[in-house]
């Protein structure tokens, strides 16, 4: 049986080109009070630092911010970086945000991959995975709101100390793993976080990243998730060709500067350990930064009519996902052209998700899954 889907809008400090920083970013507050009118589930920030790829440092500090401007709306972050934080300040954030906002809070997080601001940040890649599970595992710890100790690599806390402020024992907050491949999908079951994901990977991936996810989950004896987001580009006009025109352009733009802030050329990625596959990953990304060769990536995202873009939707729930985090907002994208967008999706691809049938869920090839 397909669950219910959620609806959530990833926001950013973006418009077109030759705009002030101080001006992206009350594009952005503009986006989420749209987000909120429209009715969807919530507005969320990704984490980037010093380039106008999403130049917001600290998604935390915006979405307080929105917390106050956007009273019940809820906030997400796709994701925070947590080898970059001090695991103490990070809790200690994310405690003050779930404090103050009163809608749903959704947490996701991921390691990163641009050396630039692993360089800036001066934390070596290389330590990224274990630095990622003990600043969870503090979070965890801090959250719950008693005394703790933890001995680490990176943190030692042999003192006993309590997180303020205390949350309320009924505050929920949604936790989220980021996950770009089958393998870092056992790693988040492991470490207990859900995955969240790209649409940009071909179903067989999705697929089999949420097979490896759930069949981790199961065998270290978690209940199954009730929350499986997955994040995608969305682009809406009267026709196919007109989406798919539309598209062309922003995302070729979109994935040139991506390929240009995670330095995909110059990075020596077959020698930093964890990283090793990420030379694939960024070979492709390139391709997708002509426009003439990412016709690929428009048919995985959310591109064409409302008809297409609905129909699109309901394969990605038929993989298994009952979240979806829908995005234009990208460097050079106006509000006219994001806001247009939100419309569409909200007034005419939702009824027509419901209205249409989900199909049965994709089935997964061995040769595809190699």
């Amino acid at each position: 049986m397909t669950q219910p889907v959620r609806y959530g809008i990833q926001i950013g400090a973006v418009d077109r080109a030759g705009v002030s920083d101080a001006d992206l970013y009350n594009e952005a507050v503009v986006d989420a009070r749209l987000t909120q009118e429209l009715g969807f589930d919530a507005a969320w920030l990704v984490e980037h630092h010093f380039s106008d790829y999403y130049p917001t440092p600290n998604p935390l500090v915006f979405l307080s911010h929105l917390a106050a401007a956007c009273p019940g709306l809820g906030l997400g972050t796709a994701v925070m970086v947590l080898p970059w934080y001090d695991p103490i300040r990070f809790v200690e954030d994310v405690s003050m945000v779930a404090t103050m906002a009163k809608g749903p809070l959704y947490i996701g997080m991921g390691r990163g991959t641009a050396k630039l601001e692993y360089d800036a940040m001066r934390v070596s890649m290389e330590e990224a995975r274990d630095r990622f599970r003990e600043c969870w595992e503090v979070t965890q710890l801090g959250l719950k709101g008693d005394a703790f100790t933890y001995d680490g690599n990176y943190i030692r806390l042999d003192r006993p100390i309590e997180i303020r402020p205390k949350l309320d024992r009924k505050r929920k907050i949604e936790f989220f793993g980021a996950i770009g491949s089958p393998g870092s999908a056992e790693i988040m079951a492991d470490l207990g976080l859900r995955p969240l994901t790209l649409a940009q990977f071909p179903d067989h991936m999705l697929i089999k990243i949420l097979d490896r996810w759930r069949a981790r989950n199961e065998q270290v004896g978690r209940a199954t998730s009730d929350i499986m987001p997955i994040s995608a580009k969305c682009f809406i006009a009267d026709t196919d060709a007109q989406a798919r025109e539309e598209a062309r352009g922003y995302l070729a733009s979109f994935y040139k500067l991506q390929a240009e802030h995670y330095t995909t050329d110059s990075t020596p990625w077959a020698d930093i350990q964890g990283y090793e596959q990420f030379a694939k990953i960024f070979a492709n990304m390139k391709l997708m930064g002509d426009p003439a060769q990412n016709d690929p990536i428009l048919d995985r995202s959310l591109v064409g009519t409302p008809e297409t873009v609905a129909r699109r939707v309901n394969e990605l729930r038929a993989i298994g996902f009952n979240y979806m985090l829908i995005s234009n907002a990208m460097a050079g994208v106006p509000r006219d052209v994001r806001h247009r967008m939100m419309r569409r999706f909200a007034e005419e691809v939702i009824p027509l998700c419901e209205a249409m049938p989900v199909p049965e869920r994709p089935v997964l090839e061995t040769r595809a899954a190699e």
